[in-house]
């Protein structure tokens, strides 16, 4: 038997917006009906608990480090990416009890904010018990990093065996990002995940600095790789930006989700569309703002069509990890709708988790969760705006 409920306006994002529509729900938190009010009215429903705001499915977030969560408050702001490397680094070391706090504490912020899953990052097996015992959904991206290929045999062995060790959750092995990758790496990963519907995720274009290394071997990161005692005799600048000198290094066949884009332009999206046909392009804007004090030239993204995701980063690199402030920051700084933004924060990420069977729309007969956004105003979301769970 299912309950029903009723807003000011119901957003299924598979279809059109209903106002004054009408959600059954059944006990599990199966969506039974999506009904206009006068469809309602037909069936003879009458006993409907009626909220003020919009009724909106459990937000998608595609890009989190959960086992960063000890580091919120320690990293300084608009350090730019290799400073904030390197603050991370210094920062990294803390209490096992301390980690695991601060990581609980995240995933319950992130589910009482309408969060029903996750993309997360992981190096090492510190989040496993915490997702084990979650009410989200996380898919894992265990990262590989080195950028001597001479080490990449013994880096992918680690990766797998940490991969392994998230069993049963779902885990990925992804490389970090194209400054931390080898050819030879590239190579050992797509061996492991670059099947056909697998999804993997990659760090692009953060900071004008990685555009400048590939293509001229020139820049801050010359600094990060000195400080981090590694020899790069062997590296020679490509002569093209990172997204082009990388992409084509990885497998065509795996749904891509491309992170940051904070330095990404129109040669690079169109190269992208050459050479990947199952690209997802996720936004972080918050950490973007706290990190290089800039946003990505979101209107090109969308413009191009793009497929969009939105995700948080870390709570090293931002204030909170709520989607929903992403989409506050978008729609403040670039007037993207809230449909749009909407898309972006559910159906898109569902796609890319391959999870759209349960998560991303209000449909019958599935699962995707329920929240309410209050104190909105004609059709956008204000400052005040908050976001509360209703199943």
């Amino acid at each position: 038997m299912s309950s029903y409920i009723s807003a000011s306006w119901i957003f299924p994002v598979s279809s059109a917006p209903i106002e004054n529509g009408v959600l059954g729900i059944a006990s599990d938190g199966t969506i039974t009906d999506i009904l206009r009010p006068e469809e309602a009215v037909i069936r003879g429903i009458s006993a409907i608990t009626t909220y003020d705001g919009w009724l909106v499915p459990g937000l998608i977030n595609t890009h989190c480090h959960l086992e960063l969560s000890h580091m919120a408050g320690k990293i300084a702001e608009h350090s730019g990416l290799p400073g904030f490397v390197q603050q991370v680094m210094q920062h990294r070391h803390a209490s096992a009890q301390e980690i695991e706090q601060a990581m609980l504490q995240a995933d319950e912020y992130m589910y009482t904010n309408g969060i029903v899953a996750t993309g997360d990052i992981s190096n090492q097996l510190a989040s496993r018990e915490v997702k084990l015992n979650s009410k989200i959904y996380y898919h894992t991206f265990v990262e590989a990093m080195g950028f001597n290929p001479e080490r990449a045999s013994e880096i992918i062995e680690n990766a797998v065996a940490v991969k392994n060790g998230f069993a049963p959750l779902k885990a990925t092995i992804v490389p970090h990002a194209p400054y931390s990758v080898s050819s030879a790496l590239f190579a050992e990963i797509n061996s492991i995940s670059g099947k056909e519907g697998e999804s993997v995720s990659i760090h692009n274009q953060e900071t004008m600095e990685e555009n400048e290394f590939f293509m001229r071997r020139e820049g801050h990161f010359l600094k990060l790789y000195e400080f981090l005692g590694l020899d790069i005799s062997f590296f020679e600048a490509q002569g093209k930006s990172s997204l082009q000198s990388y992409l084509p290094m990885m497998s065509g066949l795996s749904k891509t989700l491309l992170v940051h884009n904070t330095f990404t332009n129109h040669e690079d999206i169109e190269f992208a569309k050459k050479n990947h046909q199952y690209l997802y392009w996720c936004l972080c804007p918050n950490a973007n703002l706290y990190i290089e004090n800039r946003l990505p030239d979101v209107q090109l993204l969308k413009d191009a069509g793009l497929t969009i995701t939105l995700g948080t980063d870390s709570l090293a690199s931002n204030h909170q990890l709520s989607i929903l402030e992403e989409m506050k920051t978008l729609q403040l700084r670039t007037g993207i709708s809230f449909e749009e933004l909407l898309r972006w924060a559910t159906i898109n990420g569902a796609a890319f988790l391959g999870i759209e069977d349960r998560f991303g729309s209000f449909e019958p007969g599935r699962k995707p969760g329920v929240n309410l956004i209050e104190a909105v105003n004609n059709q956008k979301l204000t400052a005040e705006s908050q976001i509360g769970r209703l199943i």
